[in-house]
Formats: structure tokens, sequence, C-alpha cells
């Protein structure tokens, strides 16, 4: 299942597709083709990896905005390689099988993959599901960093309140004095509010007594 990642993503999600995307597949004559037609599309092509080890591998090292893999490849398989690169370095991943099967599928979706092509491959399948996964992508990249800046703004919340409770209790005043008094410090020192409910809640000391 994917899972909201802390770090930001390797690519650039503003482009409006893919700019250079791996593929991995153990059978040459697949690789080379999906490869072509991807050239073809203006892709720019990493590989062709034949297993999912060296596809992890090349993501590591060149960082592509996407990886297509096969989900049946020697050693590690496609899915296993789609849950790493995708937890490691938020690369989006889509599989490419000959299989229909709701397990491949429903491994496939708890492993973070953004989309599912059947083969044989066409050069109009692989752009279509190249450009809903990459939609996809971008959706989820925006959805995390809206959670990001909403606990960004509680954590701030909370440090104000912290901050407001402690003038109240050492100054004996009320509530709302706080607040006007944490304000005004701010607008004095040309600092947000945040900023001097942190050094508050840091130093007891600094508004003095």
């Amino acid at each position: 299942m994917m899972t909201q990642q802390e770090d930001t993503a390797a690519v650039d999600t503003r482009l409006e597709r893919p700019r250079t995307i791996l593929v991995a597949d153990d059978e040459h004559l697949v690789a080379t083709g999906m490869k072509n037609n991807l050239e073809e599309l203006g892709y720019n092509v990493i590989g062709p990896a034949s297993n999912g080890t060296e596809a992890t591998d090349l993501c590591r090292e060149l960082q592509p905005d996407l990886a297509l893999l096969d989900i049946q490849m020697p050693g590690m398989n496609g899915i296993e390689a789609a849950e790493m690169i995708f937890s490691d370095f938020t690369i989006p991943v889509i599989i490419i099988s000959a299989y229909s099967n709701e397990d491949f599928v429903e491994s496939s979706t708890e492993a973070g993959v953004f989309g599912y092509i059947l083969k044989p491959l066409s050069r109009d399948q692989l752009r279509v599901g190249i450009d809903v996964a990459w939609s996809r992508y971008r959706n989820w990249i925006e959805q995390v960093e809206q959670i990001g800046e909403l606990n960004t703004r509680l954590e701030q919340r909370k440090m104000i309140e912290q901050a407001k409770w402690i003038l109240v209790k050492r100054k004996q005043i009320e509530e709302p004095e706080a607040m006007k008094l944490l304000q005004k410090q701010a607008r004095n020192n040309r600092k947000t509010l945040v900023e001097v409910a942190t050094a508050i809640v840091e130093s007891d000391d600094i508004l003095g007594d």
C-alpha cells in the first residue's frame, strides 16, 4: 500500500510528463521493443535492465522519472523491485505483465505501483499507461505535500498555544491579553508569531517580567 513519504520526491513532478524512463525485462526482444517504442514517443530510456536488482541499482544511480518493470524476472521480481524503488527513491513504477489475475494486481497495488499494463504491448498502450500513471503520481505527491503543510500549521498552532499559556501563568493575565502580547512582540521584533512563540517556549525569560 502506498504510504506518505517524508522525503521529497526524487523527480520533478511539475513536468507534464516524465522525461527519463527505466525499462526492466528479462526477455530481450520485449525489452528492446519497449525501448524503441518509448524512444519514438520522445522519452529518454535507461536500460533495459534484466532483473529487479539491476533495475533498483540503476534507479539509485541515475534517478529516472519513472520505471517500467516486468512482473516476472529472475532474482528480485518486478513487484519486489517496485516496492523498493518507490519506498527508497519515490520513483513511480508501472508493472508490465502477461498475467491479469487479482493476486498480481493486488500485490502490485500494495507495493506502491501506479500502473499495470498487460502484454503484448503496443505503443499506444505505453503512451496511455504512462500518462495515467504519471497523473496519479502527481496527484499523490500533491496530497502528501498538503498533508505536510497541514501538519506544519498544526505544530505551529500548538507552539503558539503553549507560549500563550506560559504568558498567562507567568504574567497572571487573561488569554486574550497573552495573545495580544505575543502579537505585539512579533510586530516589534519583525518576526512571525511562531518565531516569538518558539522563543518563549525555549526560554521563559525572553519577554522579561
